[in-house]
């Protein structure tokens, strides 16, 4: 693998219809082809015991944000979220976690920071509803995850947003793949996490880019 042709690979945003954001490329050789589309299944967690139905979807760039923001409109009004980092590299992992914030109050926030949301390999959050299993996620492979018993409300939404579900629909982090980060992200990650009063960035470390 010559520089050149990794340097190339790198800057391919675009497989077909889809675009991906700057947070994540498929490894050497696309071993997964980005797409678009959302599939159903069922989560399993035998040691706890736990089965509940789960969506994830993958969503070009263009409509990656807003796709998550209509995810959040099921979880009522009052929310509890979990920012994640990765900035520190290596297994290092952080979670701040912020119980009972008014949903449109988050998204104001979470508009702020649209651009490391959407493009920074090493955050995510997810967000979930008080008192019900009911969880959504915007990783930092850029895929939205949703627990729920009831998928519907969710389901709709992706049909509004113009996202199909397919029956196979292999994602992005299930093959070889490669971050990207910034020293900056890191940076805007700490500030995120201070505007939702998490705090504890201490645990958040920046570092130079994955690639």
């Amino acid at each position: 693998m010559n520089s050149d042709w990794l340097a190339t690979h790198l800057s391919t945003n675009r497989y077909g219809a889809f675009e991906l954001t700057d947070a994540v490329r498929p490894g050497p050789g696309v071993p997964v082809r980005p797409r678009e589309g959302y599939r159903v299944e069922v989560y399993r967690d035998p040691g706890l015991g736990v089965r509940m139905p789960m969506l994830s979807a993958a969503v070009s760039a263009g409509r990656l944000f807003d796709t998550f923001l209509a995810l959040l409109e099921p979880l009522g009004e009052v929310v509890h979220v979990v920012l994640e980092s990765s900035h520190g590299g290596g297994t290092d992992h952080a979670e701040l976690r912020r119980d009972h914030l008014d949903r449109p109050v988050l998204e104001s926030y979470l508009c702020e920071f649209e651009q490391l949301l959407t493009h920074d390999g090493c955050t995510g959050i997810a967000v979930m509803a008080p008192g019900r299993a009911v969880e959504v996620q915007f990783d930092e492979h850029k895929l939205l995850h949703v627990y729920a018993n009831n998928l519907k409300p969710f389901r709709r939404a992706l049909r509004r947003a113009g996202v199909r579900r397919r029956k196979l629909l292999p994602l992005l982090s299930e093959g070889e793949h490669l971050h990207h980060t910034t020293a900056g992200y890191a940076e805007e990650f700490q500030q995120l996490a201070l505007r939702l009063g998490v705090g504890d960035t201490d645990r958040v470390y920046s570092s130079d880019s994955e690639f």
